[in-house]
């Protein structure tokens, strides 16, 4: 394996994954697209008790998905904003769905719209740069060489899983950041993993990861057909809102 850097890392094939919240008086809605995925969530609130969930599931992977938006309306209504149960909570959920909820309630109160764009290369020669821009600003960049960390060097060997104690360090709009590129990049190792249509989620291994991946649930879970879109060429993710994340 060669260290070296990948050439224009955005023009390779890879993953990619966009967020947008958006917080008003009383709501926060938040909405995700990636290669597997396009969720929407609205939490309404009084300022401090969460007063309503909504959810959409445009593109889901799974025949179970769905039932998961019933999942987060348990999880949420009816609690505090800062409710320090949630974090027990997200294997329960669909998990997508419960971090656009997570935003939601993260941002309550607050006027002004957050974009995130993530990129995660395919691996070339071993190596894969991951990227997060925020609001159309690089904020992070990370390269992993076999799953683990080469930069930064404060966490060079260790795996994604293996970097929570690093993370909590960070200010907290980095830290909320980096939780979104840890995330995403984790689920960015789906493109090497072959799931055809109709697959049975149990013959994944990933049992009580999520909703669809609850014991005896999995068994039911059949891949959908049309489910995974490769967005390496033409338009990226959330196409119809991209005046979003034009840059300057």
């Amino acid at each position: 394996m060669t260290s070296r850097p990948l050439p224009d890392p955005e023009k390779v094939p890879g993953y990619r994954r966009r967020v947008v919240i958006e917080p008003s008086p009383g709501s926060v809605t938040s909405e995700l697209e990636d290669d597997y995925h396009r969720m929407v969530v609205t939490l309404r609130h009084d300022g401090e008790t969460i007063t309503g969930v909504e959810s959409e599931m445009k593109r889901g992977p799974w025949t179970t998905c769905e039932g998961a938006r019933a999942a987060l309306v348990d999880t949420f209504a009816g609690k505090r904003l800062d409710d320090p149960s949630f974090k027990r909570t997200k294997a329960l959920n669909c998990t997508h769905l419960y971090d656009l909820a997570t935003f939601c309630a993260a941002h309550a109160g607050e006027d002004a719209r957050i974009t995130y764009e993530i990129f995660t290369s395919d691996p070339v020669d071993g190596l894969v740069v991951t990227r997060l821009r925020r609001n159309g600003d690089m904020l992070l960049e990370w390269t992993l060489a076999e799953g683990r960390f080469v930069t930064p060097e404060v966490v060079a060997g260790k795996v994604l899983t293996g970097v929570s104690d690093w993370i909590a360090t960070l200010d907290p709009q980095t830290e909320e950041a980096a939780r979104v590129l840890r995330w995403a990049s984790m689920v960015a190792g789906g493109r090497g993993i072959a799931m055809p249509a109709g697959m049975v989620g149990s013959d994944i291994g990933m049992i009580g990861s999520c909703h669809t991946f609850q014991p005896g649930r999995a068994d039911e879970a059949r891949r959908k057909p049309g489910a995974d879109v490769d967005f390496s060429s033409g338009a990226g993710p959330l196409a119809d809102r991209a005046d979003l994340f034009e840059r300057q």
